[in-house]
Parts: C-alpha cells; sequence; structure tokens
C-alpha cells in the first residue's frame, strides 16, 4: 500500500466533517455536493452553492500546490472514465443523494435512509471493483 497517508486522510476528513456540520449549523443546508450543484442550475440559484463549489475545485489546486503533483493513472481508458462518471450520476439521482450527503451528513444525523444508501454505495462499489479488475481485467 504505497498511497496509505492516514495523516493527510484523517486531518481531510475531519475537515470535511467539520465544513459538513458548520454548513448544517450555520445555514441549515446539508452539505450533499450533488444537491448543491444541481441548485446552482435550478432557479434560484444561491451563490453560496456557487462559492461552496469554487471552494471544492480551488482545494483540489491549492492542495497540488502544497503537496506536489498527484500521478495520473494510466491504463483505465477515458471511455470507461466517462462511462463511470455517467453511471455515478445516474445512481446519484435515483439515490436521492451522493456520498457526502448521504454519507457524511446523513449518517452524523442517523438518518435511517442514508444508511441503507451508503450500504448500497459501498456493496456496489466492491461489485464495480470485482467486475473491472478480475472480469474484465483492467489493472489496478
Amino acid at each position: 500500500m504505497h498511497n496509505f497517508t492516514p495523516i493527510s486522510a484523517l486531518l481531510g476528513g475531519a475537515l470535511i466533517g467539520a465544513s459538513s456540520a458548520w454548513l448544517l449549523a450555520a445555514n441549515g443546508r446539508i452539505a450533499g455536493v450533488s444537491g448543491i450543484l444541481h441548485g446552482i442550475f435550478a432557479p434560484p440559484g444561491a451563490a453560496w452553492r456557487v462559492g461552496f463549489v469554487a471552494g471544492l475545485v480551488l482545494a483540489g489546486f491549492a492542495w497540488q500546490a502544497v503537496a506536489g503533483p498527484v500521478p495520473l493513472r494510466e491504463g483505465f481508458p477515458v471511455g470507461w472514465a466517462a462511462g463511470a462518471g455517467l453511471l455515478v450520476g445516474f445512481g446519484t439521482r435515483m439515490g436521492g443523494g451522493c456520498t457526502s450527503g448521504h454519507g457524511v451528513c446523513g449518517l452524523g444525523r442517523l438518518s435511517a435512509r442514508s444508511l441503507v444508501a451508503v450500504c448500497v454505495f459501498v456493496a456496489t462499489g466492491f461489485l464495480a471493483a470485482y467486475v473491472t479488475r478480475h472480469l474484465i481485467g483492467v489493472p489496478s
């Protein structure tokens, strides 16, 4: 496990948890990224949503400036990545939210619906990893 970075993972998780708790406490809003992104394009859009998504994007660039560039994944065709992205979007819509909304915020609020959603997310992730690595043969 050459990519195991427990300190940065712990700090990142703590920041995500604190940020989602702050958004709920300060604004009464759930930090579900798919809902926030959808709200930008559905009238009436709110400026805080644009700032939230911009912060997500800028944080990635800031981390790269501090920690250095992340090596690109090789051997995974762009078509597979695009297909996976479409499936994630479809699943997000079907599940009524994304992993950030259900996993971080919903479980923190002890939502039974979110617990079921997270179990489905994890099981689907296991299945997808098995299919792509062992049945299709995409290298890890």
